[in-house]
Order: C-alpha cells, then sequence, then structure tokens
C-alpha cells in the first residue's frame, strides 16, 4: 500500500519547523506567441511545513498495523506491519506485537515517547498491544525514560481514516494530554538531576553550552548529551534561529533526544523559568 504524508489538525502548538525554510523561486507568466491561445502560467505546487515529531499513532487492525509519526501539522507514515497468523495464535500475536514494538524503537530512541494506539470500536487490539509492552517492555511502562502511552478508538490504516481521526476534538485532547503526561516525566528527570548534580551529569542552560556540548567533540570520560529541551516559543523567538535549527539538526544526528515542548505546558513554564532551552548530559 502507498501512503502520502497527511495534513492532519491545528495543534495549539504554534507553526514551527525544525528544518530551514526552503526557498521558492518566483514563478513567471508564460508569454504565448501572436496569434496563439494563451498558456496559463503554472501555479506552484502548494508547500506545507511538516513541524516538529509530537508522538507515535499506532493504528492496529485485526490482520495489522500501521505506524504513522505524527508531527505538529502531518502525519507521516513509518510502516505497515501484517500478522502472519490470526489472533487466537497467541505466539503469533505475541510475534506481531513484538515486530510492532520493534518498529518503534528507531521513533522512541529519537526522544519521541508519547504513543498512541487506535483501533475499531467494540474491538481489544489497542489494550492487546498495550498489556503486552507493560507484561514484557517495563522499560516503556516505568523508569525515567518511560513512554506515555494512551488508546483511542477509531481506524488508522489509511491517509483518509488518519486525516478524520486526527482533526476529532476526542484525538485532539488525547494527544495533548499524553505529551504533557510525557514532557512531565522529562520534567521529572530535569529535576532529579538538578538536585543530584555530580560529575558524571551535565545541565546547561544556554545555546552556548549546548552548541559547546552537542557540536564538539567531548572526552569520553565526560558526560555526553542525552536531551535537548526547548519551549516552542524559544524556537519561534529566537534571535537565532539558524543557529537554533542546526543545533537540532546535529543532536538528531548524533542521537540526542529532542523535545519541543508547549510553553503553556506545565512542563513549558518550568522550562521557560530556565531560559527556554535545556541540554541534559
Amino acid at each position: 500500500m502507498t501512503v502520502s504524508n497527511v495534513l492532519i489538525y491545528n495543534t495549539n502548538i504554534p507553526n514551527t519547523d525544525i528544518s530551514p525554510k526552503p526557498k521558492t523561486q518566483k514563478q513567471h507568466p508564460i508569454i504565448a506567441p501572436p496569434h496563439t491561445n494563451k498558456v496559463k502560467p503554472v501555479k506552484p505546487k502548494r508547500k506545507y511545513k511538516r513541524g516538529y515529531p509530537v508522538a507515535i499513532l499506532t493504528g492496529i487492525e485485526e490482520t495489522q498495523a500501521t505506524l504513522w509519526k505524527i508531527y505538529s501539522n502531518v502525519a507521516k507514515h513509518e510502516k505497515t506491519i501484517p500478522l502472519n497468523g490470526n489472533r487466537n495464535d497467541s505466539k503469533a500475536l505475541y510475534n506481531f506485537h513484538e515486530t510492532v514494538i520493534n518498529a518503534l524503537r528507531p521513533t522512541l530512541k529519537e526522544g519521541v515517547r508519547s504513543i498512541i494506539a487506535a483501533a475499531p470500536a467494540r474491538t481489544n487490539y489497542a489494550k492487546s498491544l498495550i498489556t503486552h509492552i507493560r507484561e514484557h517492555h517495563t522499560w516503556l511502562a516505568q523508569g525515567p525514560n518511560k513512554a506515555a502511552i494512551s488508546e483511542v478508538t477509531g481506524s488508522a490504516g489509511s491517509p483518509a481514516q488518519v486525516a478524520a481521526l486526527t482533526r476529532t476534538q476526542t484525538f485532539r485532547q488525547l494527544i495533548s494530554e499524553t505529551t504533557e503526561e510525557e514532557t512531565e516525566n522529562l520534567i521529572d528527570l530535569l529535576e532529579k538531576r538538578l538536585n543530584t548534580a555530580n560529575r558524571n551529569t551535565a545541565v546547561l542552560f544556554s545555546l552556548e553550552e549546548a552548541e559547546n556540548l552537542i557540536l564538539q567533540p567531548q572526552n569520553p570520560s565526560k558526560p555526553q548529551p542525552e536531551y535537548l529541551l526547548l519551549t516552542d516559543k524559544y524556537l519561534e523567538g529566537s534571535r537565532h534561529k539558524n543557529r537554533v535549527h542546526r543545533l537540532m539538526q546535529i543532536a538528531a544526528n548524533k542521537h540526542v533526544k529532542t523535545r519541543i515542548v508547549n510553553a503553556e505546558s506545565p512542563a513549558g513554564k518550568r522550562l521557560t523559568q530556565l531560559g527556554g532551552i535545556v541540554c541534559l548530559a
């Protein structure tokens, strides 16, 4: 099945992007020669901003799971995983759930730890996956790096279904609550680092310090960058946007977990008190 990016919904998060804005070329009208019909100029293709990662949406059906990365403005199809067997076969179902978890790992390693499992009404497909996670993957359900996992009723197997689901008030509320839970977990980690600072950890509060830690080669014996946290308002209002975008891109390339936090959320307000940007090592 071929799918494309889906323009989904307007979240409460400002419309920002983690990549430099592409330059658009000015379109010149095509001039027709004398005594011929005029040719209309070709309209430039509409561009949209993908935004920054917000959550992972897993659409679970009877025979497959479809994974989508939810950005602030679009949903991007990641992978479709078939169920090899049937749901009455416990071994086949176990292997299916394990394959889904393995497919989630790359996005989780990027720092996105909000997971929303969607399944049709009157089914237990989403609940079955969440139960599997809690029983077999405690690293996702417990500890400082745990994920925020939620369940929603609805199908998410095709672009049309995802577009319809993500535009509902229920989904918007759920994704707001789920991402808020995730960022609260990160703030808990930040507070622990602040209260138990030692030579093996570091908390940095400025763009310059974060650049020095992430961009420059570090002594392996010193703390290595782990998280880059910043608020959407810091990103939107920074006088050094090019530097911030470059830092975020290089951080992603170096597998530093990067999260943009809604400045109006409790976690965002705490980050704002600390300057709007924090790097944990």
